[in-house]
């Protein structure tokens, strides 16, 4: 009995650490025009006209450009891997243009005293002031990789994550080069 209570308490760990390891990752989707003909794909490069871009919305004093001197190298480093095992050579005239864009922001969620009661008199409620109970603010971030043909976008994929306050450059570092290996490894894409 008490081996079995033991078991299940520490099946019960292993799914939660499973679970908030889960949460942790980037929600990632993908999307491509789905005429164009994917198995022709050998070469590649960043663009011309710039690797990609850094969006703020979160204070008056973000600094993007701050922001692109730190991410730019690890997006950079870890598309060249990626496509290093895709098999894409770079090549001058490329058979597809890579861009990135980073989008920060902050959001927040809330939740209030009765805000899931519906306004009836039939409980014989007073009207009360709806008060804070829960609140939660959060970095968000999104990492867009556009791969564009003859200057049309013709696979995009998109990772989105929650990204700690407190964490550290290594974090974000890895959280960064994991969003980019859990896009690209979508690449080519499944005919459906």
């Amino acid at each position: 009995m008490i081996r079995t209570r033991l078991s299940v308490i520490a099946m019960t760990a292993a799914v939660c650490l499973l679970t908030e390891s889960a949460l942790a990752r980037a929600d990632v989707k993908i999307d491509f025009d789905k005429t164009f003909n994917f198995t022709a794909v050998r070469t590649w490069r960043f663009d011309p006209a710039g690797n990609g871009e850094v969006k703020m919305a979160r204070t008056q004093k973000d600094d993007p450009d701050a922001a692109k001197a730190i991410a730019e190298p690890i997006i950079v480093d870890a598309v060249n891997n990626e496509m290093q095992k895709l098999k894409l050579q770079r090549a001058d005239t490329p058979d597809l243009i890579v861009r990135y864009f980073l989008l920060l922001t902050t959001n927040q969620t809330a939740q209030t005293m009765g805000q899931f009661l519906p306004g009836t008199v039939a409980w014989g409620l007073p009207p009360f002031e709806q008060t804070t109970q829960s609140l939660k603010l959060m970095n968000q971030g999104a990492l867009v990789i556009d791969l564009a043909a003859n200057g049309n976008v013709v696979w995009r994929g998109v990772a989105q994550a929650k990204v700690k306050f407190d964490a550290d450059f290594k974090k974000r570092e890895a959280l960064l080069r994991e969003a980019v290996h859990d896009l690209l490894r979508r690449f080519p894409p499944k005919a459906s």
